[in-house]
């Protein structure tokens, strides 16, 4: 099975959210500050487009709404798009290359999608980073 590596920035201040110290699924994490209730913490998640691995410093309970901001810039990464398995607000990241992935912001819910507004462009853009031999695509 490929598996498809994805890099991603804050959609706000553009500052890279990537974590190279941290690594989930032998990849950098993207890093970002989530709210459960009234506890803030750093959330690490996989960077592998479909992978559900998430390394939290506060427990996030199944079926929790999960609030997300920019480690950097703190402004909330929840959209006004509703998912549409559970209809809970969807989180959106930028690609650094163009385009953006969607998570839904319910724990457990496995809701997301990869998005290009600049069809033409950004899909190339994306076929040229993923497409080589060296990209991150590779049989596990």
């Amino acid at each position: 099975m490929k598996e498809l590596q994805v890099n991603v920035k804050c959609p706000y201040c553009k500052k890279n959210i990537m974590d190279e110290d941290k690594t989930i699924d032998g990849y950098p994490s993207v890093r970002v500050i989530i709210q459960v209730g009234n506890k803030r913490g750093v959330l690490h998640l996989s960077s592998i487009y479909g992978s559900y691995n998430i390394s939290s410093e506060i427990n996030i309970p199944m079926d929790e709404l999960v609030l997300f901001f920019c480690p950097y810039c703190d402004y909330s990464l929840i959209t006004k798009n509703m998912c549409d398995k559970c209809s809970a607000p969807m989180t959106s990241f930028e690609l650094i290359n163009g385009g953006k992935v969607q998570i839904c912001s319910k724990r457990g819910c496995k809701k997301h999608l990869i998005e290009f507004s600049n069809l033409t462009q950004e899909i190339s853009e994306f076929y040229n980073v993923y497409s080589t031999s060296s990209a991150p695509l590779h049989k596990k």
